[in-house]
Order: structure tokens, then C-alpha cells, then sequence
């Protein structure tokens, strides 16, 4: 047994805002929450006081790298990384190598972290191979346990084929998750079109319109068929105008934004180069304000990090050579609370819901409110403490957050009666 004390329980899905105990019993699930509870005899305790409690959060994007490229990540240490960011659930992207399109690849994933503090999830891919000619099995697919199906990284660019797909996702229940990047508008990816980073590594840059473009056709193909469709790392403010004319119109879509698209813009490329090298690039201040203007009025549903592992040598190419993508588990909530939070542009209950409640709903992860007889999944968050990452428990650090000063962090999670510290 656990006998959390003393914490501030902030749960999104029951509305509690309350200094109280949690009692855990030996099979994981919360079993009392009150006032100044007593600890049974041989319980463990642990002192929240000053830390809040909240649900666990639920990342819907990440890259493990794990099969194929596991000296970037694999599954075991990318868990790591997720327990030290708060994350109680984690889905892994599809482009894997091999690609993850059959039930054994996705077996394989979840059997790897079985035993692991935090519950790793592996989405299944939307065309064998990502090559965008077959699709896959969703049915087998979804049997052998993947949340959703995605090409994450790749562009689902033939319209008749994605009709197809979202055809079959419909008439199965498949959440479809997709990366929206017209490819003919992308002369070169990972840095805004026309912007001064762009000049100064003499590349063209990636037009937001590439963004824009497959979103109003996706918009228009989920209103003819019904799919649920995820748009992934929403990054431009003319991509938040059609979601949010999208779901006015009724299509059931949702939509993601990661930390660094919150926090950084296009001229934060001059200064960490590579390290802020991604699909879809940093865009512009008014970008980035009308991305937390979206986060706030419900047209983005959820943060999710896109949490992207390369190593040092590859980052230190010049910068039309290196790969796109930054890790972001271990410090999201840093991140956000210093950006949203501690601006005063979202209430910590806005942001833990943003974060745990709201990707869990469109997921279909149920049992997860802080509430007597559900499992335990649990963050405990320091919402004032100075904090400066240097290490990580990543395999990869490629972060243009190393070394700045935020403010919060994670210090714990707990699964079941099991405490995982950071």
C-alpha cells in the first residue's frame, strides 16, 4: 500500500482543487482520498506537501526509435524519459524499422515495456511500409492494441488513397493520425520558408501553406466520411483557422501542439540551429500566439511533444543534412508552465487537462480520474521551483532547452502503489 500526504489534488475530471491523502491499495487502485488519512500498518508513505497531484499525463506522439534505431532510443529508456516528465502513457509513432504495420511488430512494443512505470502504447502504420501505395490491416491492427494508425513523418499525399483509408478508419472506429505536409510545397524542411534562419543556413524553408493545404483537404474528406482524424504538431495560425472552421462544420477532428511550437519561434533557429531543426518548422510570433489562442478555446484539443531522439553526430551536420526533430518528454511541463502558466495564459488545471485529460479522451483511455477504484496513474508536479535541464534520461539530447532557465518540474509519478521519482 501508498499513503500519498498532504499533496494539492488539481483533477481535471472531477474539478477537485483540494489538499488531501490518497490511499493506494496493494493492487494499484485508489482506495480512499480524504483529509489527513492514517497510513495503515506496513504502508509506504510519501510527503506531497507543497507538490500537486494530478492525473498522469498522456503524450500521443512520440518517437522510441525502437526497432531499428535503438541507439537513439528504445523502448525501456524512452519510458524512463516519460516517468521523469510526468507522462503516465505514451504512444509511439509507426515509423520504425521495420515499420511497425503488422500485429507482431506492435506485440513486440508492448511487450517490451511490460514491467515498465510508465504504459507505453504502439500505433499501428496507415500503409505498409509508409510508402503510401497499400494500406495496411487496421482491423489486425487495432485487435493487436494500437490506439491509432499513422505515416507520422510522411505525408499521406495521394487524396484517393487517403479517402480509403479514412473510409475503412470510419467503418472500424480507427483514430487516424496524420502529418500534414503538402510535399511539392516543402523545397527543404525543418526552418520556416523565406525566414532569416533560412538565409542564414542557405536553404529555402518549408511554406506553412504545405501545412494548410492537406489540412483543408483532410477537413473536407473527414466531413464526406466520417473518419476520425488527429492533425499532428499544429504549427501555423492559418492551420488553426480551418480546424477551427472544420469543427464548426462538424467534421470530428482534433488536433495537436507541442511545447516548443508554444514556446519558440522561426528566430530561435539563428541561435540553436539543428537543435531547432523540425517537421513542421518554427513559424512566426503570430504563429506561436495564435497556437496558444487555439490551445485555450478547444480548436487544439491536446500537447503532445513529438518527442524525436537523434544523436549528437547527426545533429552536427550542416543543417540541410541534419535530422528533424527534438526530445521533449523529460521537459514539456517545464516547458509549458513556464510559457503558458507562469505568462498567466492558463491555469495549471488548463494546462494538467491539456495534458492528461484531454489526449486520454480522444484516445479512449478511460479509468483515469483521481477517484476511488481506478488504477492509479498519478503526476507530482513542482509548479515554482528553478529549473535547468543539463542530463537526461534519454539515450539522445538533442533539446534547445539544455542549459535555459524554466521554471517547475515534474518530481514523481506513481503507478499503482509503485513511486517512480524524476
Amino acid at each position: 500500500m501508498l499513503l500519498i500526504q498532504n499533496g494539492r489534488v488539481l483533477d481535471p475530471y472531477t474539478g477537485t482543487d483540494a489538499v488531501m491523502d490518497i490511499l493506494i491499495g496493494d493492487d494499484g487502485a485508489i482506495c480512499e482520498l480524504g483529509a489527513r488519512l492514517t497510513a495503515p500498518a506496513g504502508c509506504e508513505t510519501y510527503d506531497a506537501a507543497g507538490l500537486t497531484v494530478s492525473p498522469g499525463f498522456v503524450d500521443g506522439h512520440v518517437h522510441f526509435r525502437d526497432p531499428g534505431q535503438t541507439h537513439k532510443e528504445d523502448v525501456l529508456t524512452g519510458a524512463a524519459a516519460a516517468a521523469a516528465g510526468g507522462y503516465a502513457t505514451v504512444i509511439c509513432m509507426a515509423n520504425t524499422l521495420p515499420t511497425c504495420d503488422t500485429p507482431a511488430l506492435i506485440r513486440y512494443v508492448l511487450d517490451k515495456a511490460a514491467g515498465c512505470p510508465v504504459e507505453v502504447l504502439q500505433a499501428g502504420a496507415v500503409t505498409k511500409g509508409l510508402k503510401g501505395q497499400e494500406l495496411a490491416d487496421f482491423a489486425a491492427l487495432k485487435a493487436a492494441g494500437a490506439p491509432c494508425l499513422t505515416d507520422d513523418g510522411i505525408n499521406l499525399t495521394d487524396a484517393g488513397l487517403c479517402r480509403a483509408a479514412m473510409e475503412q478508419a470510419a467503418a472500424q472506429d480507427v483514430l487516424l493520425s496524420f502529418h500534414e505536409e503538402e510535399p511539392s510545397l516543402v523545397p527543404s524542411p525543418g526552418v520556416n520558408f523565406g525566414s532569416a534562419a533560412a538565409a542564414k543556413f542557405g536553404v529555402p524553408g518549408a511554406r506553412a501553406s504545405a501545412e494548410s493545404a492537406m489540412i483543408a483537404r483532410d477537413i473536407a474528406l473527414a466531413l464526406d466520411t466520417g473518419a476520425r482524424v488527429l492533425f499532428q504538431h499544429v504549427s501555423s495560425a492559418q492551420a488553426v483557422a480551418l480546424i477551427r472552421a472544420g469543427k464548426a462544420l462538424g467534421a470530428s477532428i482534433y488536433a495537436e501542439v507541442t511545447p516548443h511550437h508554444i514556446s519558440l519561434t522561426e528566430d530561435d533557429v539563428l541561435t540553436h540551429g539543428t537543435y531547432a531543426r523540425m517537421n513542421p518548422p518554427l513559424r512566426k510570433e503570430a504563429d506561436r500566439q495564435a497556437l496558444i489562442d487555439a490551445l485555450l478555446d478547444g480548436t487544439i484539443d491536446m500537447i503532445a511533444t513529438d518527442h524525436a531522439p537523434h544523436t549528437a553526430e547527426e545533429k552536427a551536420r550542416e543543417f540541410a543534412k541534419a535530422p528533424s526533430g527534438i526530445t521533449g518528454l523529460e521537459t514539456a511541463f517545464s516547458v509549458c508552465n513556464t510559457y503558458l502558466v507562469q505568462t498567466g495564459r492558463m491555469t495549471p488545471m488548463q494546462l494538467i487537462d491539456k495534458m492528461s485529460k484531454a489526449p486520454a479522451a480522444v484516445y479512449g483511455l478511460t479509468g483515469r480520474a483521481i477517484a476511488v477504484g481506478n488504477y492509479a496513474r498519478l503526476a507530482l508536479l513542482d509548479w515554482t521551483c528553478e529549473t535547468v535541464y543539463r542530463t537526461y534520461r534519454s539515450k539522445s539530447a538533442n533539446s534547445p532547452y539544455t542549459g535555459l532557465p524554466l521554471t517547475g518540474a515534474p518530481r514523481a509519478i506513481v503507478t499503482g502503489a509503485r513511486v517512480t521519482a524524476r
